[in-house]
């Protein structure tokens, strides 16, 4: 079946001026926060990992997100084994590597540490469920990956990752594997990384160009997911080079209005994905807030508006919002790495 996600980027291709926007649900977060990965239930008990993939099973039905970010080992299950994906629009994808930025342990102390570069799974895996597998056996799974990088203003720990990543590149080109890049800000405090705040998003954008300036069309990344931080930093980013497709991190869970406005707002200054994760798993219903976020993203509502109508759809259902309507239209900060 034809994929939105591969109509999308032919679209931004051909004009990257183009309104088209893509959409993601990223539950990947079984690689990177351990038993709370699912979130809770509206009664508060934490979910468990069969009822989180349940979600997913319901949002691929739904058919309104563009691409499902999963670990490898639920997409064994829901792309190789259930074959959910065949005839769906949605484009399934695997969190291709896990560096220690993600590792959120309770008790542990990663996130003051500079990331290291790490990958739990393979192209192999994600591609065929095993290693080592034939050409045939590479058809059963998905073919999209997120490659994820940190980096620390550390010359040594920066060295690391961009070796890491060029060997995924080659490896990846080599299997015909696509891939998605995420680049978050430093990990580890200012006084350590030694950058202005206000500079972080502008050494992430000249990070970005010098390493894809030294790659080719062939092993380029399919888009780009960067924290949003700002009109002027992702206005620098994708007028430098057009053919670049950036998108944008939803970050931790927030308000509702929180969600809508970062989508609207990075459309407006030349984003053209989004990757909802947390936001959308801690929502009271989540295939009514997919449903908004979609009409955000298509320019049919406005933000707020789209806020009291999500708000109106869950007293419709008898679903206690988490905030009052008022709460829920205030806006707080985004967050800028894995850990928020």
């Amino acid at each position: 079946m034809q994929k939105t996600l591969e109509v999308k980027l032919a679209a931004l291709k051909r004009d990257p001026a183009s309104r088209v926007f893509i959409l993601a649900d990223a539950k990947d977060a079984d690689m990177g926060f351990g038993i709370a990965s699912p979130g809770r239930n509206p009664d508060g008990r934490l979910r468990s990992l069969p009822e989180f993939r349940e979600q997913m099973r319901e949002i691929v039905s739904q058919g309104l997100v563009d691409i499902m970010l999963m670990s490898a080992s639920t997409s064994e299950i829901l792309t190789i084994q259930e074959r959910i994906f065949d005839a769906s629009a949605v484009t399934p994808a695997v969190r291709a590597n896990d560096s220690t930025d993600v590792h959120i342990c309770r008790g542990s102390r990663y996130l003051e540490a500079p990331s290291c570069p790490f990958a739990s799974t393979t192209i192999d895996h994600i591609q065929a469920g095993k290693s080592p597998c034939s050409e045939a056996d590479r058809r059963l799974g998905a073919h999209l990956g997120l490659y994820s990088v940190t980096f620390n203003n550390d010359p040594a720990g920066d060295l690391r990752t961009l070796e890491a990543y060029k060997a995924f590149r080659l490896e990846a080109e080599e299997k015909h594997f696509g891939h998605f890049l995420e680049v978050f800000h430093p990990n580890v405090p200012a006084k350590v990384h030694g950058i202005a705040p206000a500079q972080v998003p502008f050494f992430v954008n000249d990070h970005i160009v010098r390493m894809l300036a030294g790659v080719p069309s062939a092993g380029r990344p399919r888009f780009l997911k960067i924290p949003y931080a700002g009109p002027k930093a992702l206005e620098e980013l994708c007028a430098y080079d057009p053919s670049i497709v950036v998108g944008v991190l939803g970050g931790s869970s927030g308000t509702t209005h929180d969600a809508f406005a970062l989508l609207a707002n990075s459309k407006k200054y030349g984003a053209r994905v989004a990757l909802f994760g947390r936001k959308i798993n801690a929502s009271e219903h989540q295939l009514t807030f997919v449903e908004y976020l979609r009409l955000v993203a298509d320019d049919q509502i406005l933000p707020a508006e789209a806020v009291k109508a999500y708000h109106g759809a869950l007293q419709s259902m008898g679903i206690a919002p988490h905030r009052s309507l008022e709460k829920d239209l205030e806006l707080g900060a985004n967050a800028f790495n894995y850990g928020g």
